[in-house]
């Protein structure tokens, strides 16, 4: 209890006092092996070493600069004219337009903040100047940013499978159905949303014009069919998907669209590098902590305190997902994922929990906690790009909050949802 303590207590006051969490993470570590007197820096260099030292890993590089490439290449741009043709003209068409993109985006990029971004910085202004309530409407668009975590290819689902020892491809593809899902409530919730409020509609696109858009965006929709179709066709692993879909976005970028430029591919390369070192960095000081935690037993101890829940997996998957998204009110995604994972997953095979399932589950409640105060980062975005007050937009998401929460319970309940779907695609 001392080594939990020691590590809660060290991490708790490095995020309070602005310590970037990489470093929180380390001095977390070092603290628990301190004081079970196992702290032998040679150990912790090569714990980190070999943290980060995985093939898996590479497409982490390689997806985060195809998403940075196809926002400067005009794909994200040409898939945002396309939702704008086919629902534009519905009450509240904008909205819908959030949602379709996001989806859309998801199975390109797959980085939350990434799509988030490029979503509010081309819709915010539409919505704006038609007088949409900026609260809500900002809460819908970070609502549809976290839809990137489930659906492939995910960030997160390569963390995991790194941190998990949990094939990539399969989480891949049983993400696809839950992120759908996640569109689909998100749907009608802003349906619900729109009959009581009188919002301005856009003009009805011509059949030439909905034919012009999906032209267009055709070489960008292409991508996510190529991704999905060889993972599950066995042509390539999701590394390697990460390769084809970095030279499809610059090809497409380049040669098709001819939007994007040498120089502008060079700052799209320098972007990933940026948030490529932060993410490896991460990963090589969550090897630490999670050297630590093995070594103190924690799994074991948090197993225990589970153990009354082992014969009952529906409660069981409650009891962690609660754990998850408490966790990532404090901590942003890819530390929660790092930290949690070695210590849940163990429980959760134990009591006979498919660990794709347990994945996306567990990436379903991470991707909420990117919406959930104090930290919030996929909020943040969302009031930086829409100059609105932290509170305002706090309170606009809420209801989207409320309606994933009730998704996330129904697949506990219903685990078919996920392995069924997922089991078919493999």
């Amino acid at each position: 209890m001392t080594t939990i303590l020691i590590f809660l207590v060290v991490l708790i006051v490095a995020v309070i006092t602005g310590v970037p969490i990489a470093f929180g993470l380390m001095l977390a570590g070092i603290g628990m092996l301190w004081q079970m007197g196992f702290l032998d820096w040679q150990s912790i260099a090569l714990q980190m070493t070999n943290s980060a030292d995985s093939f898996p890993l590479l497409a982490i590089p390689f997806f985060l600069l195809a998403g940075e490439v196809m926002n400067a290449g005009g794909l994200s741009k040409r898939l945002v004219t396309l939702g704008l043709a086919l629902v534009g003209h519905l009450r509240g068409g904008l909205g819908y337009v959030a949602i379709v993109t996001a989806v859309l985006l998801a199975s390109l990029s797959g980085s939350a903040i990434a799509d988030t971004a490029v979503l509010a910085g081309m819709l915010v202004p539409i919505m704006r100047s038609s007088g949409y309530p900026m609260g809500r409407a900002s809460g819908l668009i970070a609502s549809g940013g976290i839809i990137a975590p489930v659906i492939p290819p995910s960030i997160g689902y390569i963390v995991f499978g790194v941190a998990g020892n949990v094939s990539i491809t399969r989480l891949f593809l049983s993400g696809i159905v839950p992120g759908v899902a996640m569109a689909l409530a998100l749907t009608a919730t802003w349906w619900l949303m729109c009959r009581r409020e009188n919002m301005s509609t856009l003009p009805r696109k011509s059949g030439a014009e909905i034919r012009t858009a999906l032209v267009n965006a055709l070489v960008a929709l292409m991508l996510p069919v190529i991704i999905v179709g060889g993972l599950k066709f066995g042509i390539f692993t999701p590394t390697e998907a990460g390769v084809v879909a970095c030279v499809y976005a610059i090809f497409a970028g380049a040669v098709i669209y001819r939007e994007i430029t040498l120089e502008a591919l060079y700052d799209c390369m320098i972007s990933a590098i940026r948030t490529t070192a932060a993410v490896m960095l991460l990963i090589a000081a969550a090897g630490i902590t999670a050297y630590a935690i093995t070594i103190a037993g924690v799994p074991q101890q948090l197993a225990g305190l589970l153990g009354p829940l082992a014969q009952h997996q529906v409660l069981l998957m409650l009891a962690i997902v609660l754990i998850v998204i408490a966790v990532g009110t404090a901590l942003d995604f890819i530390p929660t994922i790092l930290v949690l994972t070695p210590v849940l997953l163990p429980i959760a095979k134990q009591a006979g929990i498919d660990p794709v399932y347990f994945g996306v589950v567990f990436m379903m409640s991470a991707a909420i906690g990117l919406l959930t105060p104090p930290v919030g980062a996929v909020l943040n975005v969302v009031c930086a790009v829409a100059q609105q007050r932290y509170s305002d937009v706090v309170r606009g998401v809420f209801p989207f909050i409320v309606v994933q929460l009730l998704l996330l319970v129904l697949l506990v309940l219903f685990p078919q949802i996920v392995t069924v779907p997922g089991q078919w695609l493999y």
